[in-house]
């Protein structure tokens, strides 16, 4: 199951929405700070303010009624308050704040209550004034600022993610193209876009495409020219030894003959690497047509067994899974023991076929090697007509067709190929098909 934090462009969002989220965390936190401070030096500046008006009143119209709650006591009255040490921090500092505007020798006192009051006593003043303290911190029954930092954050996160998806899709154009490539599928070249450092490394990924391409091509004709200059002597050989008169002999040049024929068809198929263009069918029958054939060639107990339960949905190129059938049970009667197992399924994720037989297997150390081109795991092997193709040509025609060939012994018996081809596998190989011709 694929998760989106796993890709690119998932980790790309998921930094940005987490950068974007901290700073605007911050920015609300500073701005929230600041204005708390802002209100605060206000409140000082509005207490001194009043307390210079109430000031200025008493001593130009002395008649005059001051406001409600604004009063002047007496400093010989019991109701000055004490000084307060136990006054919460916001108001403390408020009284330190406005103690300081005050002139020299003033005397600045905070009661507490709703609201709290004021007390301030200069040297020249004849009595306290006592002014009411507006709130620090009014209450706001919502916060507007929330509204705009979110619709800032929702826009930024949104043209973040856009430009984060247009940074990562070249290099999903790339990764696309490095599993086509592993699997031996055409790669056409890919436009070289995005930063500098993304452009050098898709310009040197074509180049990479192209001068592997130049040289498999070069291989494969090298090969195909060789292997089929060679029938036409061989054809003619085999006429000759047809002719010879000593069974004996005509019989063990007709056997070589033929083994050297099965060599230069299995060169002619490794170095083909075109497309298959032939008509899909139906793994399941296809797998049980060719198991007949191969009982009816067998003498005793039939050879070849098959359980297939992948159903009518599994569909490869009729020449392809032919040639991958031929290929693994020829290897199994060569280098196996019967019967040999035949073997499709469906699971969640994937189609699989698997062909294996009750021989000794492969050595463990040889696996890693076993599909490689004209490499013989077993020197003695290198007669009767066997190049060391087989399971390198399986692999090659696997890989074209979209899937994926992974070769293993099985506790208890032989030589186990399972190959793994995704849902998708057939149209997707016809629509390669029509592109390339």
């Amino acid at each position: 199951m694929r998760r989106p934090i796993d890709s690119l462009f998932g980790r790309l969002a998921l930094l940005v929405i987490a950068v974007l989220l901290l700073s605007h965390f911050a920015w609300f936190l500073l701005i929230r700070f600041e204005r708390n401070q802002f209100q605060a030096r206000y409140a000082v500046e509005e207490a001194t303010f009043l307390v210079d008006a109430v000031r200025q009143h008493v001593k130009l119209t002395p008649n005059q009624p001051l406001p409600s709650r604004v009063r002047l006591v007496d400093p010989t009255s019991a109701d000055i308050p004490p000084e307060n040490p136990d006054l919460p921090g916001s108001l403390k500092r408020f009284a330190d704040d406005v103690h300081d505007r005050m002139p020299a020798g003033s005397d600045v006192r905070i009661v507490g209550g709703r609201p709290p009051q004021l007390w301030v006593h200069e040297a020249g003043d004849r009595d306290w004034i006592v002014v009411p303290v507006q709130p620090l911190r009014p209450a706001r029954p919502f916060d507007q600022m929330l509204i705009w930092l979110s619709s800032i954050f929702s826009l930024a996160v949104m043209c973040a993610l856009f430009v984060a998806w247009r940074l990562q899709k070249p290099l999903t154009s790339l990764a696309q193209a490095v599993t086509r490539f592993g699997r031996g599928l055409p790669v056409p070249p890919l436009k070289e876009r995005g930063p500098r450092e993304l452009r050098q490394l898709t310009h040197g990924f074509n180049q990479m495409v192209q001068e592997v391409s130049r040289t498999e091509n070069d291989r494969a004709v090298m090969l195909a020219g060789v292997a089929h200059d060679l029938r036409t002597p061989l054809a003619r050989l085999r006429l000759r030894a047809e002719m010879m008169e000593e069974a004996k002999m005509r019989d063990g040049v007709v056997r070589d003959v033929d083994s050297m024929t099965h060599i230069v068809d299995q060169f002619l198929v490794f170095a083909h690497g075109g497309v298959d263009r032939s008509e899909p069918v139906e793994v399941d029958e296809q797998c049980e047509r060719i198991a007949r054939s191969y009982r009816a060639a067998s003498t005793g107990a039939p050879s070849v067994q098959t359980e297939l339960a992948a159903g009518a949905g599994f569909r490869l190129p009729a020449a392809t899974l032919d040639r991958i059938l031929s290929n693994l049970l020829e290897n199994a009667h060569a280098y196996g023991a019967p019967p040999v197992h035949i073997e499709t399924a469906r699971t969640p994720a994937a189609w699989t076929l698997v062909v294996s037989d009750h021989g000794q297997g492969i050595a463990p150390q040889d696996l890693i090697n076993a599909s490689r081109p004209f490499v013989r795991l077993d020197p003695a092997r290198g007669g009767n007509g066997h190049s060391g193709l087989g399971l390198a040509i399986v692999d090659r025609l696997v890989r074209r067709a979209g899937g994926v060939c992974e070769i293993g012994n099985q506790e208890g018996r032989g030589l186990r190929v399972l190959m793994t081809f995704p849902l998708e596998a057939l149209p997707r190989t016809t629509a390669e098909s029509e592109a390339v011709w």
